[in-house]
């Protein structure tokens, strides 16, 4: 998603107390719920899917990742929103902005409990295949933080990304869970995201879970 750069949302973005910049900052809330467990969703957008789960999971630490600062203020406006129409504050969501690349960066080694890939840029012409991201070198990195028999869940609507998905994924060594060509087409329990509920419609959904 492209959005333009607006000063004040980046400001109002800076203003949100769960809005987390540092390695330094994200490690001492961890330390503090020490016994939570940590999911992660990289490419958050608006951020739908990552606050639903973390009003269903109030016990564990939900991150929201999100490249794009603007697109990330978004969704600090819109969670600010469903904070006053519902009374409810979730203490347990936080955003962040960083490439995914750079993951190590901010998370210790092990650290975190699975990762939630959903409707990532499929980057469709071959010279740019080193952007996707499930490209060996991001899973890679997910590896280093990911704990042993961490997992990812990826969804996407683009075959072309989930057919090199599943190859790439194959290639690393990763462990398929569970794979599905449609997957609104079964009763398996789904949080979809703004995307998804725009674009589902057109095309069939597909899902990759596998295993570190």
């Amino acid at each position: 998603m492209r959005t333009r750069y607006n000063a004040k949302a980046i400001d109002e973005l800076n203003r949100f107390e769960r809005y987390i910049k540092t390695k330094e900052d994200i490690q001492e809330i961890i330390n503090k719920k020490n016994n939570m467990k940590i999911y992660l969703e990289i490419g958050m957008g608006k951020g739908d899917f990552i606050t639903k789960l973390s009003q269903l999971d109030k016990d564990n630490i939900y991150i929201g990742v999100e490249v794009s600062p603007p697109v990330l203020a978004l969704a600090v406006k819109k969670l600010k929103r469903y904070k006053k129409e519902n009374n409810v504050i979730l203490d347990n969501l936080y955003f962040m902005s960083f490439d995914a690349i750079d993951i190590a960066s901010f998370f210790q080694e092990h650290q975190i409990e699975k990762i939630y890939l959903n409707f990532s840029d499929p980057w469709p012409k071959k010279k740019h295949a080193k952007r996707r991201l499930t490209n060996e070198r991001f899973l890679e990195e997910y590896k280093k933080v990911l704990k042993k028999n961490g997992r990812i869940e990826f969804k996407t609507d683009n075959r072309g990304l989930f057919e090199y998905s599943l190859v790439s994924m194959q290639n690393f060594g990763l462990k398929f869970i569970e794979v599905y060509l449609d997957l609104h087409k079964t009763d398996v329990f789904n949080i979809e995201t703004e995307y998804e509920k725009k674009f589902s419609p057109f095309g069939p959904i597909y899902k990759i879970i596998v295993e570190y």
